[in-house]
């Protein structure tokens, strides 16, 4: 299996995400969702289709991770149901069963750098966190986590 055959399967999702992201905002919003994971090509890319239960409106996600066979370096791109196209894909890997992934994006029109950090994994339980820096990386605002609870 590849570093991502840990979320084959299925999962429910308890998400908390910042009403609003870089704007000082502490009020978050919490909601259920599910996801359902599988690798492909023979563990050297994955994908994730979610099922987000958010109060403003339910909505299908998805993200598409692909390792680079010649670097070993992972890309992961977020699709969301909402709009077309698929965002600025984060980059990076696994270190001590730590993932950390990173890009360069736009928020509002303005430079931020975007984070991913996948943690606490085990048989049943993943946690995965999204922050945004307006500051090249000298602070960090967490703005989205999902908690993943394997399902059967």
């Amino acid at each position: 299996m590849g570093d991502f055959g840990f979320q084959t399967g299925e999962w429910r999702v308890r998400h908390r995400k910042l009403k609003a992201r870089l704007a000082g905002c502490e009020d978050w919003v919490e909601f259920e969702g599910t996801c359902r994971a599988f690798e492909v090509m023979g563990g050297e890319a994955n994908v994730e289709d979610n099922v987000l239960d958010d109060p403003a409106g339910a909505y299908r996600a998805a993200a598409f991770r692909r390792r680079d066979p010649e670097t070993g370096v992972w890309s992961i791109w977020w699709a969301d149901g909402r709009a077309g196209g698929l965002d600025t894909p984060v980059r990076g890997g696994f270190v001590d069963g730590v993932g950390t992934f990173l890009a360069r994006d736009t928020l509002d029109g303005r430079p931020i750098l975007v984070r991913f950090v996948w943690s606490e994994i085990t048989a049943t339980t993943a946690r995965w966190e999204q922050a945004f820096s307006a500051d090249e990386g000298a602070t960090w605002e967490v703005n989205w986590v999902m908690a993943f609870e394997r399902v059967g």
